[in-house]
């Protein structure tokens, strides 16, 4: 399933053959650093970068009798380049390539993902201001409270989605940062001038200090970006899963014509893709919790984090590409019923007004706890069934006493509960 609908871009991004692109990015930029420093001869630089080459393939048939991928990938680059592989891996400890080709990695996959977070911000926001004016019941508890707009329930979406924009841009900044500085930090055996000149070519900066590994912190801000994300996408998916219950049914997935819900029954149409999407982002959000434990190392580094992250890294960054292009094409699908959400603020025959009923008694001097008591016995008999609220009011001999007629009227204008919509949507340049 997920395979069938990622962008291929993303996959290419963590496939082996990146991997180790990458991981020869590293490792080319910081033979031309020690070429800088003099370290190393012009000449054996400009044959390491023509020469060195890799196959997955044979690294993988390395790696069979060494059990070390690194080493397998220096062997191989090593089998193409000759005498002048001598250069490549100078100084280095295997995780000065892994953490550095990491950013790199995860930074371009943050590009992607920030493409698409913008992309499905833009349609909250147009289709926000699409139905900035269609009323509709808000529910709290999942009861009926007072009214509000479908528009200001996108508007409060695209809100959130421009919040995960900022905590991804922060998290890829924090990610963004590699270490050349050997076994333990210290740069034992590679200068800082060497970390500092590798990294600027690879476009990004060096760890102002490590271990032998960059810390985990970093990585663990990464994925808990990428899972307050898949957060919000399920929070919209969970709110479109109510709205199109057969009770409600305020918005609905778009049904394609051949599409089919059901193998037994042919009626039904069902909210699969946002049922799929909550799904997902319970996978995201346990990859995140496990890169926050990734963080406790012992001491100066282990390789406990190495195994989870061959997967959590890849895992997350293709599921949330992916959840944030079909929550695009799902919201910008999305069918939205304005009469039926009129339908269903009629429902409980007026008793979405109460609050301003109260408020109405208490103006004209009534104390709050008797005008509560007043309010909640007519509208306790309304949702019992005993009749329209309004009417039950225009009856009720203490109200009567208080409120006209007119004035009982007034409490039920819904533009009263929507005069500020406007305002909100200023805010926000709509």
């Amino acid at each position: 399933m997920i395979e069938r609908y990622t962008l291929p871009e993303m996959g290419r991004i963590w496939s082996e053959e990146n991997k180790f692109r990458k991981w020869l990015d590293v490792e080319i930029a910081a033979c031309e650093a020690w070429a800088e420093s003099g370290k190393i001869p012009a000449d054996a630089v400009e044959n390491i970068r023509k020469k060195a080459a890799f196959s997955v393939k044979r690294i993988n048939e390395i790696e069979q009798k060494v059990d070390h991928d690194v080493i397998a990938f220096l062997t191989n680059i090593g089998e193409n380049v000759g005498d002048d592989a001598r250069y490549i891996h100078m100084g280095l400890t295997s995780s000065d390539v892994l953490d550095t080709a990491t950013a790199l990695l995860l930074k371009e996959s943050a590009d992607l993902i920030l493409k698409e977070l913008k992309e499905l911000a833009t349609v909250l926001r147009e289709r926000a201001a699409e139905h900035k004016h269609t009323i509709m019941i808000g529910r709290t508890h999942g009861i009926h409270a007072e009214p509000t707009t479908f528009g200001l329930k996108l508007l409060l979406w695209h809100a959130e989605m421009m919040r995960n924009i900022h905590r991804v841009r922060h998290a890829q900044e924090a990610i963004s940062v590699g270490k050349i500085s050997g076994p333990v930090g210290t740069y034992s055996n590679v200068p800082p001038d060497v970390e500092e000149k590798t990294c600027r070519r690879l476009g990004i900066k060096p760890a102002p200090v490590s271990t032998q590994v960059i810390q985990r912190d970093r990585h663990a801000e990464f994925m808990s970006s990428l899972a307050i994300t898949a957060a919000t996408i399920e929070k919209i998916a969970v709110e479109i899963r109510h709205l199109q219950r057969t009770e409600v049914l305020e918005a609905e997935e778009f049904f394609a014509p051949e599409q089919k819900g059901s193998s037994a029954m042919p009626h039904k149409r069902n909210p699969i893709l946002s049922e799929r999407l909550a799904g997902l982002a319970r996978i995201i959000r346990a990859n995140a919790l496990t890169a926050l434990e990734n963080i406790a190392l012992w001491h100066e580094r282990d390789i406990s984090h190495s195994s989870v992250e061959r997967v959590i890294f890849p895992d997350s960054c293709i599921l949330i590409h992916y959840m944030l292009v079909k929550t695009k094409n799902l919201v910008k699908k999305l069918l939205v019923y304005p009469e039926q959400m009129k339908e269903n603020i009629n429902r409980t025959r007026g008793l979405i007004f109460s609050q301003r009923v109260l408020l109405a008694l208490t103006d004209k001097g009534v104390p709050r706890e008797n005008a509560y008591q007043i309010v909640q016995r007519n509208a306790m008999e309304a949702w019992k069934g005993g009749g329209d609220f309004r009417e039950l009011l225009r009856k009720d001999d203490e109200i009567k006493k208080h409120l006209s007629s007119s004035e009982i009227d007034e409490c039920f204008d819904l533009s009263y509960y929507l005069r500020h919509v406007d305002k909100i949507f200023e805010r926000f340049g709509i």
